[in-house]
């Protein structure tokens, strides 16, 4: 299984990734790791996460205020966000 990643979702990957390094150097570093970590996991159980609306799905990734939400496909899962919590909850609905 292979993921793909919406430009929205890859854009919204690195400004997070670009905001958290330039707080502390390494900690970009770290919310890349961590959502490496939330995709592998998606990747190999993507049934195992919460339906969030229609066939859209989400990980929470662990330390940071993000969530990976994707749609599984049969030899794929498409990430649609890297969506931060204190957004507005419709802002991915719209992607």
């Amino acid at each position: 299984m292979r993921a793909v990643f919406r430009p929205e979702a890859k854009a919204e990957a690195i400004e997070a990734r670009d905001w958290y390094e330039s707080r502390a150097p390494g900690l970009g570093i770290e919310f890349v790791r961590t959502l490496e970590v939330a995709l592998a996991t998606a990747m190999k159980n993507p049934e195992a996460f919460a339906v969030i609306e229609s066939d859209l799905r989400r990980v929470i990734l662990r330390k940071f205020p993000y969530s990976l939400v994707f749609r599984p496909e049969a030899d794929r899962i498409v990430v649609f966000a890297v969506l931060h919590h204190r957004r507005a909850p419709r802002t991915w609905s719209r992607k």
